[in-house]
């Protein structure tokens, strides 16, 4: 469901819950790492949080996708880098790696290569915290999102991450015996 066919409440609450995740993601982040005189804010985690709260039934807004699509991107991400010298080279080998990887691990997720390059790219402060990037900022924003997101898919009509629970035109909850994600783990 895009936002497009959401009603009223569940856009406010997409956007007011993509706010709050990336002001809480970015100030977090922002913070520690300014502790250890390395600032650094991902723009990734501003298009995970497009994807998660404007396209919350989406496959690539999924749980597993979103941490798992960061994680091997970061990781790739920070290999190339260490691995080799040349900065564009290193970019683009790591977003093809990251892609490849994601797709046989099933967690591809856009923004995942967004941090990718970014491990490569990032600068100096992004270049020191070498392996511990993927956990901060990396894991540690995905999991605020995550938070946030499960948060708010309880305000929702249809919740993305409980789809055999949805609520009637009457506020009541009601079975719904074809979910999205029964259909959807069929495939895997």
């Amino acid at each position: 469901m895009a936002m497009s066919d959401m009603s009223n409440k569940e856009v406010v609450v997409s956007i007011t819950g993509a706010f709050v995740a990336t002001l809480l993601a970015s100030f977090f982040s922002f913070t520690i790492l300014s502790a250890e005189e390395m600032p650094v804010i991902l723009a990734s985690t501003g298009a995970s949080a497009m994807l998660i709260f404007g396209l919350p039934h989406s496959p690539v807004s999924k749980p597993w996708h979103l941490v798992g699509g960061h994680l091997v991107s970061a990781l790739v991400g920070v290999t190339c880098q260490k691995l080799i010298g040349n900065p564009i080279f290193a970019s683009s080998l790591a977003i093809a790696i990251a892609m490849l990887l994601m797709h046989y691990l099933r967690c591809m997720h856009p923004p995942g290569g967004a941090t990718a390059v970014t491990a490569v790219i990032g600068g100096e402060q992004v270049e020191a915290l070498g392996y511990a990037f993927v956990i901060l900022p990396v894991f540690f924003n995905t999991i605020i999102l995550l938070s946030i997101a499960m948060a708010v898919a309880s305000l929702r009509d249809k919740n993305p991450f409980y789809p055999e629970l949805q609520h009637t035109p009457e506020g009541k909850p009601e079975e719904n015996k074809d979910s999205e994600l029964s259909s959807s783990s069929a495939r895997y």
